[in-house]
């Protein structure tokens, strides 16, 4: 008799032991995390209070009230997708700039794409000439790097200082420039090649 009731006590543990597990989350929550606090997300939004990130302000030329920065790759979704894709090519996304690093971003952006207008509007999309240029702004021949994206592209990468990069394109359409703060694991402005 021993054995029936051991047996059954037995099975109605399982369900209980499993609804436990389920209960508990499986460890979906971190130490410290709100239970009910949205996922952070790699966007450039505002930064008030986040202690050691300058808080963001309106920078010269920008509307009063300016959109989340924008930083080549900083679209992530809100919640990470079931196969961790995001998660685990993260160290691939641009690093934003914040504070007057953000602001000395945008100017120097916009620097580059004005002294690559002349080109585009004369229909001069080589590597070598969208590189003169930028040495020409006075950032070191060894901190530029362009290369051709087909007959009529030219993509171009800046290593301007320790804690700013500028990235972009000089195409027929436009000239665009970008300015961002590097990568999570990785010195330096090119993409990474490899994670965690």
């Amino acid at each position: 008799m021993t054995t029936i009731r051991s047996t059954a006590i037995r099975r109605a543990a399982l369900p209980l032991a499993a609804l436990a597990v389920l209960a508990a989350g499986c460890g979906t929550q971190r130490a410290g995390d709100d239970a009910g606090a949205p996922a952070p997300s790699r966007s450039g939004t505002a930064t008030a209070g986040v202690p050691g990130i300058p808080k963001d302000f309106t920078c010269p030329g920008e509307s009063p009230s300016p959109a989340a920065p924008t930083t080549p790759g900083t679209s992530a979704p809100a919640s990470p997708p079931a196969d961790h894709y995001a998660e685990n090519h993260g160290f691939r996304v641009p690093l934003p700039l914040h504070g007057q690093s953000r602001c000395d971003g945008l100017a120097a952006s916009a620097r580059i794409a004005r002294a690559l207008e002349p080109l585009r509007r004369h229909g001069d999309f080589r590597a070598p000439s969208t590189l003169a240029a930028l040495v020409r702004l006075g950032y070191p021949a060894e901190k530029v790097r362009s290369s051709q994206s087909g007959p009529t592209g030219v993509s171009f990468l800046v290593d301007a200082s320790s804690t700013m990069c500028l990235e972009g394109t000089l195409d027929r359409a436009a000239v665009q420039a970008d300015a961002f703060a590097g990568y999570p694991d990785h010195s330096g402005c090119d993409v990474p090649s490899g994670g965690h």
